[in-house]
């Protein structure tokens, strides 16, 4: 058998064949473009964005959260991106990327022919999908409007890409193209766009990026997770230095420059780089109203600026103190009880402006709980002797003055049937005492007596209109603070005291702005409505002045506040809670330490040890009070200097006396009979029998 001779025409008949199929294959791409065009040219049943929603389009941050001046406090989700403009990107790295991923940048109208030719024919010459031809435009088209439709590679998929890419190009000019895509494109290890991949790559900002640093960043599109220089510095540098090649063919850099470069070695920052993380509390609670304002799809059309009432330093302040203090506590708590199945000491602090009711700060725990638990908002806790002030403001409503002279010694109260005896903290009585020093020194025998006289409903009625939403029953215990609040209800509830006596309502949010500037939510004003005496209302606050300078909650004094400041201690039986509410003209704060699963916080737990002290470190270093503000006292009070002691006008002997205000009419107008002159001595007993006599008269 005659072998035949080798056809010498056999292998451009095969090249002709191969040529064909990827013609027809490109045809059939052109057809199938055409098709999508005439049928689907409203980019398929779900429309085509418009050229404002276009030229509009801004990546999304995570939605911005801003203080009450504008500053960023945080972001509703936590996206790994900073978007910036083109301005900002050094010329080496946009070169960089042009080269490595579209080189025809500049001259095509989003999509390259020549390229989509010669990924036709290689593809169809190997019967697989071996290359692509996606331009910038197109990936741009790919990460914006089309990313809902997921990851597949479909051919509808890819048509849309090609639709929406000429429409990127009609409507936008190159330079903004390719600034969208420099922060739309995914670099690796959850970062999206330059800026964030720099800050995480090399712990700065892309401006600074140096031409080998600018071409680590170009080659990670092609595999983010393969060429990311943490896990793989070989490849990377491999994939670098081909980008430091293309860069040299396309004459963007010299030979000299390109070698210069890649001689460097590949050095990565050692921390990842993460977005703004603090301010969690206050962040989540935000996200949780706006969750609830605009509903489960609200953030669906893109990111949200929402504007709060917040104070940022103040919020740095408050989550330092009680991060910093809530520790404290736990390491002397477990010196004496290990606890309880590893429960932590938990803090909380919620501060508001009691001329509004904004919110200035909130923390709902020791630590960042994303999504967790806010005790601030939600935690009920008993309020302890924090709710005496209502106790004495109901006093002063019922015509009692801070003079009033009470009883502090052991008591007995029927209560449901059983005798109850309220103990003082410590077991000290302090005996015949002035409403004010009863206060300042929390003596709770003194206060359950006023509470006995004025009527326990009284005292629930003030406390609700003044903000306590909490349900309250009038039983005796209510006066040492039995029934359970939340910390936010006892700072508005306290807000009264500070302003003059009007009822507040505490605000968070103040508007929600679209990305295009639509106003999606704003806040409408509530006006505060009167529910306490104003003259009322300043004798509280002064009685509680002296708590601060001289009672239970001198440590705020201690820690090195100034200026005009009021507030209680309040701590419960067995010591399981520990309170302070402090508040000055412009800034009320309750703070908070326990365990969520209630027990002691050990032997010497009280309020004024270990809450005042995390108030005052909040205030001094997160609150700039207006130079000189202090309050004033309203119309209808009148002033008089008393004896401390007895509540009657002070005379020249009067060891410790008292600036006192009092309401017209009930002023004192009998000199101290107690406190003699030396001349007088003779006759001292007597008179001191006698002014013993009717303080018994006129006490409770």
């Amino acid at each position: 058998m005659r072998l035949l001779p080798a056809d010498p025409a056999r292998p451009a008949r095969v090249w002709m064949r191969q040529r064909r199929a990827s013609l027809l294959a490109l045809g059939f791409g052109a057809v199938g473009v055409m098709a999508f065009d005439a049928w689907l040219g409203s980019c398929g049943f779900d429309g085509c964005p418009s050229a404002a929603q276009i030229r509009a389009y801004r990546p999304s941050e995570g939605s911005a959260v801003l203080d009450r001046n504008g500053r960023l406090l945080g972001h509703l989700s936590v996206v790994r991106r900073v978007n910036v403009s083109l301005a900002r990107v050094p010329l080496h790295v946009r070169q960089a990327f042009v080269a490595t991923e579209d080189r025809r940048f500049y001259s095509h109208d989003g999509v390259d022919w020549h390229a989509a030719f010669r990924a036709a024919a290689h593809n169809a010459a190997a019967m697989a999908v071996r290359e692509g031809f996606s331009t910038i435009t197109m990936q741009v088209a790919r990460n914006t409007f089309t990313s809902r439709s997921g990851g597949d590679r479909s051919l509808r998929r890819k048509l849309l890409e090609l639709r929406l890419a000429r429409l990127i190009e009609r409507n936008l000019r190159k330079d903004e193209i390719l600034e969208l895509y420099l922060n739309v494109i995914y670099l690796g290890d959850g970062a999206y766009g330059v800026e964030a991949a720099s800050r995480d790559l090399f712990g700065k900002s892309v401006s600074a990026l140096t031409l080998p640093e600018g071409a680590v960043l170009a080659a990670l599109p092609k595999g983010p997770s393969a060429y990311t220089p943490r896990r793989s510095p070989e490849r990377s540098r491999e994939r670098r230095d081909l980008v430091l090649g293309l860069m040299r063919r396309e004459g963007f850099v010299t030979p000299d420059a390109a070698r210069a470069a890649a001689a460097l070695p590949l050095v990565v920052s050692g921390e990842p780089w993460h977005p703004l993380r603090a301010n969690a509390w206050a962040v989540g609670a935000v996200k949780d109203m706006v969750d609830s304002l605009l509903g489960a799809r609200g953030l669906d059309e893109g990111d949200v600026t929402v504007y709060t009432t917040l104070d940022a330093p103040a919020q740095r302040a408050a989550e330092r103190s009680i991060a910093a203090h809530a520790a404290q506590i736990d390491r002397e708590s477990h010196e004496i009880d290990a606890g309880q199945d590893g429960d932590e000491v938990q803090g909380a602090l919620v501060a508001i402006d009691p001329r509004s009711g904004d919110i200035r700060a909130l923390v709902g725990g020791r630590r960042e709980e994303p999504r967790g638990f806010d005790r601030a908002l939600f935690a009920r806790r008993q309020p302890g002797s924090a709710f005496k002030p209502f106790v004495y403001a109901a006093a002063m409503a019922a015509g009692y003055t801070p003079a009033t002279l009470v009883a502090d010694d052991p008591v007995e109260i029927e209560d449901g049937g059983r005798i109850w005896t309220p103990q003082n903290f410590g077991g000290a009585y302090g005996g015949i005492m002035t409403l004010r020093r009863a206060l300042m020194r929390s003596a709770n025998a003194a206060t359950v007596r006023v509470s006995r006289a004025v009527g326990e409903q009284p005292i629930v009625d003030l406390a609700t209109r003044q903000g306590i939403e909490s349900p309250l029953r009038a039983l005796p215990s209510i006066a040492l603070g039995a029934f359970e609040v939340t910390p936010l209800e006892l700072v508005t509830a306290y807000a009264p005291f500070a302003n003059g006596g009007m009822r507040v309502h505490p605000r968070l949010v103040t508007g929600i702005v679209a990305a295009d500037g639509t106003v999606l939510w704003h806040a409408e004003t509530v006006v505060p409505t009167r529910v306490l005496d104003a003259r009322d209302a300043f004798q509280i606050t002064s009685m509680l002045q002296s708590v601060v300078d001289a009672g239970t909650g001198r440590a705020v004094r201690d820690r090195g506040a100034r200026g005009a400041i009021a507030g209680k201690t309040g701590t419960t039986n067995d010591g399981d809670d520990v309170w302070f509410v402090g508040y000055t003209p412009t800034l009320a704060a309750v703070v908070w330490f326990g365990y969520d699963h209630p027990h002691p916080l050990g032997g010497e737990a009280a309020g004024g040890r270990l809450a005042a002290p995390a108030w005052a470190d909040f205030y001094v270093s997160g609150w700039r009070e207006p130079r000189g503000v202090d309050w004033q006292p309203p119309s209808g009070l009148v002033e008089r200097v008393i004896d401390a002691e007895n509540g009657e006008l002070a005379g020249e002997w009067c060891p410790v006396t008292q600036r006192e205000w009092f309401k017209a009419g009930t002023e004192p107008h009998e000199y101290c009979r107690e406190h003699l002159a030396p001349a007088e001595n003779a006759f001292s007993d007597l008179g001191r029998r006698i002014a013993a006599g009717l303080r018994r008269l006129l006490r409770f």
